[in-house]
């Protein structure tokens, strides 16, 4: 079957957020889905199947190297891409995702050739600062959220130490999260609205740390539009690949937009 290494949030390779897409033509077995995952070693592989019925065009299933995943927004725009790029679906048609537990995810390809995703906002709730999270992140924490999907929203005085963060893995492997977003608001001049980081030493292998996490930005969609007072914003990944993310805050729904690039074009064998 066909798969596709797929750089997310991104107009150049080698950047952005890397995704497998694996186009499948029937179900699979969410055991076989697990290894192809872990032997593709991206921080997500996506694993897509037409489906009919009214509501949806595909299914769309998401697995980091350990674990499968209830939302990722960058192997949803990988997986976006792979379809209009193989040309699987007409570039002027809306893609309707079906997925397990994040509802019918819908991309779009806009004129210019980015994407746009319609996701569930997950807005942060205020919560106290976990102990020991200041001390595993290596900065001080200003203030933390949480929100549905049990991501901890951790805010820092400055894009500075956004950038420096240098987290103890395996202390922040301790907090009860499944991931951490450190976020501040961008320094005067920037072409960005606000800079983040993920970390998830819980399903991610090695340093923990996502490149570009879309699922992040619906979380901080709402952060910043409530504190700089406008609902269309640019967020910019601070990750050693780095990446933009657009975004419009629209009620409960967030639109996440973005460019992508194939830069691996093959055949699964197994």
């Amino acid at each position: 079957m066909r798969i596709l290494a797929v750089d997310a949030f991104t107009d150049r390779p080698f950047a952005g957020n890397p995704a497998g897409v694996c186009l499948l033509e029937d179900a699979a077995d969410p055991g076989w889905m697990q290894s192809v995952a872990a032997e593709m070693r991206h921080s997500e592989t996506a694993f897509v199947r037409p489906v009919d019925g009214p509501g949806a065009d595909f299914e769309l299933r998401w697995f980091t190297p350990v674990t499968e995943v209830a939302l990722c927004g960058h192997a949803t725009m990988g997986s976006a891409h792979a379809l209009y790029e193989t040309g699987t679906v007409a570039p002027d048609r809306p893609i309707r995702f079906r997925t397990l537990r994040s509802g019918v995810l819908t991309v779009t390809r806009e004129e210019d050739g980015s994407l746009a995703m319609d996701f569930p906002a997950a807005p942060a709730a205020p919560a106290g600062v976990p102990g020991g999270l200041a001390e595993a992140l290596g900065l001080p924490v200003l203030g933390a959220g949480r929100n549905a999907q049990n991501d901890l929203l951790v805010e820092a005085a400055d894009e500075t130490a956004v950038r420096r963060a240098a987290p103890d893995v395996r202390a922040l492997a301790a907090i009860d999260a499944r991931g951490v977003i450190v976020t501040a608001a961008a320094d005067p001049g920037r072409e960005h609205d606000f800079v983040s980081r993920f970390f998830a030493p819980r399903v991610l292998p090695g340093d923990a740390e996502d490149p570009v996490t879309g699922s992040a930005h619906c979380a901080l969609a709402p952060f910043w539009a409530e504190r700089l007072g406008r609902d269309t914003l640019t967020g910019y990944q601070a990750s050693a690949r780095g990446g933009y993310v657009r975004v419009a805050l629209r009620g409960d729904r967030v639109t996440l937009a973005g460019r992508a690039v194939t830069v691996l074009d093959g055949a699964l064998l197994a």
